[in-house]
């Protein structure tokens, strides 16, 4: 892991900034169409899912950061910090 991504997902601490965004996603596969409500880590981007229907092993799309911004309702709480479900500026993540 470079500075780069400890800096952007290890600076998640603090009760304002856990309780400023949503911590669960539901990921679809984009293979078999299951759907999973998960709880995001806030200490790290996760690049790898293993889809509980198929086990598929989902990997983010270019130019995202992780798999809840590639596929899940939600994305990741830096994304979130950094503009909202809307604005999915990827500067504010790993």
């Amino acid at each position: 892991m470079d500075d780069n991504k400890q800096s952007c997902c290890s600076s998640m601490g603090g009760e304002e900034k856990q309780a400023a965004f949503e911590r669960f996603s539901v990921i679809t596969c984009p293979e078999c169409g299951h759907s999973e409500r998960e709880e995001m880590p806030t200490d790290a981007c996760q690049f790898f899912y293993f889809c509980k229907g198929c086990e598929a092993r989902l990997r983010p799309h270019s130019g995202d950061c992780c798999v809840y911004c590639s596929y899940g309702t939600v994305p990741c709480p830096p994304i979130q910090l950094a503009g909202g479900k809307e604005n999915r500026d990827k500067s504010g993540c790993c």
